[in-house]
């Protein structure tokens, strides 16, 4: 067992912190593969329709997944035969209750929610890999202050959208924050965009930027760094970086 108060041990817990959720993701995916999958051996194109056969795997996912606020996928433009785009996205309200998120969807509509543009798309898009987004202000959903938790979907070596799973910030923070805190030095928590995830640092708040390092590419090495007197620990394979001052 790693030493909680340990960079790597802190690193390690804050993995196993979004394993579950990640876990969570790709069930979400690998059922979204096998759909379209189905479908694309019947000889057409799906419709929005299809995606309703995902819907009992995602209510389960909200009812036994404690960090999880909002569960789905997410179609990638074009991918649907009768909608130029789609969320097949579920979230449990305060009272406990599961509600779909209804959003204007029409491209000529003055109210069009274009999602192509957040990172929690465009990042897992763009990469090819698994992405944590945030925090943000979810308008899109909740109104509340979010992590967001994508993998890409592929169909044939082409990319069709998005497994996505939110997490309330408040919740991320109540289950990281300890570990922070029981640092040496003030560390925050950054994503691929330098943005601050958790911070026992109050030069860094969450939601903040940390600019200078390339946190993609230190991501994508997988192995620790620096930067100045910065020390930076990837979170194993979460892509979330824990950033240490030196002094």
């Amino acid at each position: 067992m790693l030493d909680p108060d340990t960079e790597a041990g802190v690193a390690a817990r804050v993995r196993w912190t979004l394993e579950a959720v990640f876990g969570t993701v790709a069930e979400i995916r690998a059922a979204s593969t096998a759909l379209l999958n189905r479908v694309t051996a019947q000889g057409r194109r799906p419709v929005s329709a299809d995606l309703a056969a995902l819907r009992p795997g995602l209510h389960l996912h909200l009812a036994r997944q404690e960090l999880v606020s909002g569960v789905g996928f997410i179609a990638a433009p074009g991918l649907l035969d009768d909608v130029p785009a789609w969320l097949e996205w579920w979230q449990s309200g305060s009272d406990g209750a599961v509600r779909p998120l209804l959003l204007d969807l029409d491209p000529r509509s003055s109210a069009y929610s274009d999602y192509t543009h957040w990172d929690w798309f465009a990042l897992p898009r763009d990469t090819g890999r698994r992405a944590v987004a945030g925090p943000y202000v979810d308008y899109l959903c909740s109104d509340e202050y979010s992590l967001t938790l994508s993998a890409p979907v592929h169909i044939g070596g082409r990319f069709v959208g998005v497994a996505a799973a939110d997490v309330y910030l408040r919740h991320f923070e109540a289950a990281v924050m300890p570990l922070l805190r029981a640092l040496p030095a003030p560390a925050h928590l950054v994503n691929a965009r330098g943005r601050v995830a958790a911070s026992a640092d109050p030069a860094h708040l969450a939601g903040s930027l940390t600019k200078g390092p390339d946190f993609g590419a230190l991501l994508a090495g997988a192995r620790p760094g620096r930067h100045g007197e910065l020390r930076l620990v990837p979170c194993d394979d979460i892509p979330l970086v824990l950033v240490i001052p030196e002094n």
